[in-house]
Order: C-alpha cells, then sequence, then structure tokens
C-alpha cells in the first residue's frame, strides 16, 4: 500500500527503524523466554483461581509462591506444583492456598504425579479463567456498540484522592462534564511493593492503591455513570512496577479498559531491575492483550528529566522498541498507546512547530497506534492564565494531528491536585478546540522542507541512528550506558532482580499460547 507523508518522511527508513527495533526485541525475549518472576508466578496464582490474605493480611498468591522460592522451586513453575497437589489432594487452589498459610501444607513434599496429570487437572482451571476474561471483553464490546463511547482523541482526566469512595465521586463528575478515560492514579511508591494490596482502601499519597476490590468499584460506577450519559467510560490504572503482570490480570478480570504499561519506565524512573521488568512485561502485556486493554507506554516521561528539543529521538526510538515488544506479546496495533509529550520550554523559539512536527510524525510512523499524548507539565507555573494557553496549545495540535488518547493538561499542575471545577475547565479547553479545529489536519499541508518537515526527518535521522547503536550492543547495555532519558541502571542492579527464576525442565504456562490465540 502506497503510504503518504505530510511531513515528506522516508518510510524506507522508518522500516528499517522497525526492523532495527524488531531485532531489539527478539534479542531481549530470547532472554526472557528462559525466565520467570515471582510477579509471573503469583499472577499465575490469581488466575487459577486464587486470591484473599492470611492472618496477617500477606496475599495468598505470595504466601505460595514465596514457600516455593524460599524451597529454590519457582523454576518449576507454580502450576506444577499446584497441579500436583490437586492431584494428591483433590482440593481446590484456593483450598490448597489456605492450607499453605497455615502451616498444613508443603506443596515440595508431596508425592509426585506426572506432568501429564497434573496438565490434565489445571486445564479446566486455566480455561474456566480465559473465558472469564472473554466475557468481560464481550461485555465492553456490547456496551460500545449499544451506548456507544467518545470520539478521539479520547479524553483523559485522573483522579488522585487516595480514597476509592471520593475517587468514585470525582470520577463520575468527570464523566458527566465530558471525560472518555478516568485514571486512578496510583498511590505513590506502589509501584515498589512485590505485592498487591487487599480489599478497598481509603488512605494512599498521591494516589489511590490498585486493588481488585478497588478496580471493581469504581468499574461498577463507571459503569453507572456511563449508561446516565450515554457513553461508555474507561477505566484507567497502573500494572508497572513490580507486580506488573498481576495487576494486569486484575485488571482483566474486572474488564479494565487501559492500563499504563511500560517495558522502560519501571527500570529507568523506579530503579526496579531490568531482567525482572522485561520478564514481567512480556507476560503482562499478554494479558492485557487478550483482555482488550489499550496500554500506555512511559516515553514521555524522559522528558522530565531530558531536554525535549535534544531528545526527541530517544522517545521515538522507544516507541519502535515499545511497539515490537508488544507485537511478540500478540498485541494489536490499535491496543497500542504509545507515549509522547508537548514537553518543549514555552521560551523555545518555534516551539509550537516543533511539537507540532513531532505530533504529526508519530502518527505518521504508528497509524493505527491509539497514541497517548501528555500535556505540558514540567514547564507549568503558578500563573493559571498562562497555563490555560498552554494547554490550549496542546490541545491545538492533538486534533489537528489526530492523537488517540489526550491527556489533558490541568491549569493547577504546578499548584495542587485537581478540584473538581480543574477538570472541568481542562475538559471544556479541549472540547472548544476539538470542535472549532476539527478538520484543520485534513485542511492544511507543511510547506516542503520548511521548519516542519526538517523537524520531523531529523528526529527520524537520530533515532534511527541510535537503534543502529542499541542493536549492536544490546538493550541491556544499551540501559546501563544511560541512552534513555540521561538515566543509568545497572543490569544486575535495582530492585527485584531476586525474583528472577530460571525455567527448569517442567516449567509450563499454557496461559501464553492460549491468550495469544495458539494451539494449547
Amino acid at each position: 500500500m502506497m503510504r503518504t507523508s505530510k511531513l515528506g518522511l522516508d518510510f524506507n527508513k522508518v522500516d528499517k527503524a522497525k526492523k532495527l527495533a524488531g531485532n531489539i526485541a527478539d534479542e531481549v525475549q530470547k532472554f526472557v523466554e528462559n525466565y520467570t518472576t515471582v510477579s509471573v508466578e503469583r499472577t499465575l496464582c490469581r488466575l487459577v483461581g486464587i486470591d484473599g490474605v492470611d492472618k496477617n493480611d500477606v496475599p495468598l498468591p505470595n504466601v505460595i509462591v514465596d514457600m516455593l522460592h524460599n524451597e529454590g522451586a519457582v523454576g518449576q513453575g507454580v502450576l506444577y506444583y499446584l497441579g500436583n497437589a490437586i492431584k494428591e489432594t483433590n482440593l481446590s487452589p484456593q483450598e490448597i492456598a489456605e492450607k499453605v498459610s497455615e502451616g498444613m501444607l508443603d506443596l515440595t513434599k508431596l508425592p509426585s504425579h506426572s506432568l501429564s496429570e497434573i496438565k490434565k487437572v489445571i486445564m479446566p482451571l486455566v480455561e474456566e479463567s480465559v473465558e472469564k476474561i472473554k466475557v468481560n471483553v464481550a461485555k465492553r464490546d456490547d456496551y460500545i456498540k449499544n451506548i456507544g463511547e467518545g470520539k478521539k482523541p479520547y479524553l483523559y482526566v485522573i483522579v488522585a484522592t487516595g480514597n476509592i469512595y471520593e475517587d468514585v465521586v470525582q470520577a463520575e463528575a468527570a464523566a458527566r462534564q465530558g471525560a472518555d478515560v478516568i485514571a486512578v492514579i496510583r498511590t505513590t511508591g506502589q509501584s515498589l511493593l512485590d505485592f498487591v494490596p487487599y480489599g478497598a482502601t481509603t488512605e494512599g499519597f498521591g494516589g489511590t492503591f490498585a486493588t481488585q476490590e478497588n478496580f471493581r468499584i469504581m468499574r461498577k460506577a463507571l459503569d453507572e455513570v456511563g449508561e446516565e450519559v450515554g457513553k461508555y467510560i474507561r477505566l484507567c490504572n497502573y500494572c508497572s512496577g513490580l507486580c506488573m503482570p498481576e495487576i494486569a490480570a486484575m485488571g482483566a478480570f474486572e474488564r479494565l479498559d487501559v492500563m499504563l504499561n511500560d517495558a522502560l519506565y519501571g527500570i529507568l524512573f523506579r530503579d526496579i531491575n531490568m531482567q525482572r521488568t522485561m520478564i514481567d512485561q512480556y507476560f503482562s502485556r499478554i494479558i492485557n492483550s487478550f483482555a482488550g486493554v489499550i496500554i500506555n507506554t512511559g516515553e514521555d516521561n524522559y522528558l522530565t528529566t531530558a531536554d525535549a528539543f535534544e531528545q526527541a529521538h530517544t522517545v521515538l526510538a522507544s516507541d519502535f522498541i515499545n511497539e515490537q515488544l508488544a507485537v511478540l506479546a500478540g498485541m494489536p496495533e490499535e491496543q497500542m498507546g504509545l507515549g509522547h509529550a508537548f514537553e518543549m520550554d514555552p521560551e523555545l523559539e518555534n516551539g509550537f512547530l516543533y511539537e507540532l512536527a513531532q505530533a504529526q510524525m508519530l502518527r505518521e510512523i504508528f497509524p493505527k497506534a491509539t497514541p497517548k499524548y501528555m500535556p505540558p507539565t514540567k514547564f507549568m507555573t503558578g500563573n493559571i492564565f498562562k497555563g490555560q494557553i498552554q494547554n490550549a496549545l496542546f490541545n491545538e495540535i492533538s486534533i489537528w494531528t489526530g492523537q488517540g488518547i489526550q491527556l489533558l493538561g490541568m491549569i493547577t499542575e504546578a499548584v495542587h491536585t485537581p478540584f473538581m471545577s480543574d477538570r472541568y475547565l481542562a475538559i471544556e479547553n479541549a472540547q472548544y478546540i476539538f470542535k472549532n479545529m476539527k478538520n484543520i489536519g485534513d485542511e492544511v499541508e507543511f510547506k516542503q522542507d520548511g521548519i516542519i518537515q526538517q523537524r520531523a526527518k531529523q528526529v527520524v535521522d537520530d533515532a534511527y541512528q541510535l537503534l543502529s547503536e542499541i542493536e549492536k550492543e544490546g538493550l541491556f547495555d544499551a540501559i546501563e550506558k544511560g541512552i534513555f532519558a540521561d538515566i543509568k541502571r545497572p543490569k544486575n542492579g535495582g530492585k527485584g532482580l531476586a525474583g528472577v527464576v530460571a525455567k527448569t525442565e517442567n516449567y509450563f504456562n499454557p496461559f501464553i499460547n492460549l491468550m495469544k490465540g495458539e494451539q494449547k
């Protein structure tokens, strides 16, 4: 198919860049295939029905996997031990977990059954879990078919009170004001917890704990308000961090629609070990893909620590890599919410033109994706009048270039957590501009070899060069050298490395093939 470019992009170079990124992702995947992590194994516990906490409030998936980890047995896979225990005791996974938590059962001391017998008792539980997620996907599709949804760019706003019940009040107000996506910001530091808290929570700092019960409470509220306003309201949360695949599974069970799910963010900005992250992101993306969840990648964050003009090519290079890692997880392009941001210094001459060039560039390079465009934050001040203008310029570029998800800028970004009135002003700003400039992208062409075209070509050239360098040395070594966001992370350092375990001969995870649509 003939591709045209308003920017005069060299699509041969774009294709070569994608090939380089594919080679980089393939090299990562070779590593990933040989290892599991404690969080992947806890995810499998949850997927086959283990939930709840013990008398010390330790989640039962942690109880099971920690016991196996302490015995050096995680490499065999939790499904092997659970299946063996089911065959031996005729108990359910939940009953087995409860007995383990009470010290009445040691999974590693039971008589061993054959792998075929173990798989035979596990597979009905796997298929039941997969079916449950399929029902959620069908329910979302049914909602969208019958009551509709907002037009793209989806208007995306955040709630962040720390109390799930107060979050619901704020989310319902935002939905009635016109929001299409509600993101429940996660409490500060949860990405570093190696367990998922249990139950409804009312105390968080800078956000609300991501728990399955909190997901359920917010999903129910948004369904109700969606029926009231006549459009499906999407729910977003975070499955980044040390519990990435677990939270993806919980979101799949509770019908979340959008998940922050980046391959590099946790490494760079939370100092989570890169080996752990790469293994976890693969399974989490398989789950998100199967559940119809749009993932948001975190490239915009690079520009909070690196200069947005000088380092734009690192954002594009990371988008290329994130796309290819998502492809390996079986994810459709439409579910790839690749990240970028309007983060240049407002004092930069012609900054708007450069931002416009980059937003159009991303749209042309990833035409089927649902890119998430992030608002100005780094250079926002307490001057709310200037902030309103910055957000207006950001909204203009979004409608002009046809972004997928628009995280609305708040005039009080540098002042306080948004009030409901702040969100209303942000939604009003976007709706006004989106309506008045709806078809500007169809009407306006760019000057040949002008500032906009030259900027886009330069960013592509620099991203291609960077990908060439990363392909030669490998992604892990490139991250060690600080190639992204000017942040260096060691391959054998960071949080969570102790939870990375080599798979042994009897290891199996049937969810991967089932969810990717392959043969059992």
